[in-house]
């Protein structure tokens, strides 16, 4: 069985982020997670062992680089590394590709598309 999203996120501009946060303590991961699973962008949150952070949010409104900032509001900090680098630059990429889709007008595919006048 499959989880509800929430209504105010649309299904296909969700992003999943997986991030290994460190310098928090229980009561501050449990607050967190709650801040976060309370969030309107927010779909889903959660802390798994080794103090990985999984988030599933809307693209659309929402970004890693915001992420980060509360992550760093709560005293933690990303795992420091050349893996974790290439990943919040693939999570950048696909937070503005996301957004550049969500603003996409479709044109029929019997019509021309339209062209940028000068």
């Amino acid at each position: 069985m499959s989880k509800a999203h929430k209504a105010t996120n649309q299904e296909q501009f969700l992003l999943r982020r997986k991030l290994t946060v460190e310098g928090l303590g229980e009561s501050q991961w449990d607050d967190f997670i709650h801040e976060l699973n309370h969030h309107p962008c927010v779909d889903f949150a959660e802390r798994k062992p080794g103090d990985q952070l999984h988030v599933v949010y809307d693209g659309t409104h929402w970004s890693i680089d915001e992420l980060l900032e509360l992550v760093n509001a709560y005293g933690g900090r990303l795992k420091t590394g050349w893996w974790t680098g290439r990943k919040l630059a693939w999570y950048r990429f696909t937070d503005d590709n996301v957004r550049a889709n969500a603003k996409h007008e479709p044109f029929c595919c019997s019509k021309i598309p339209p062209m940028k006048r000068k």
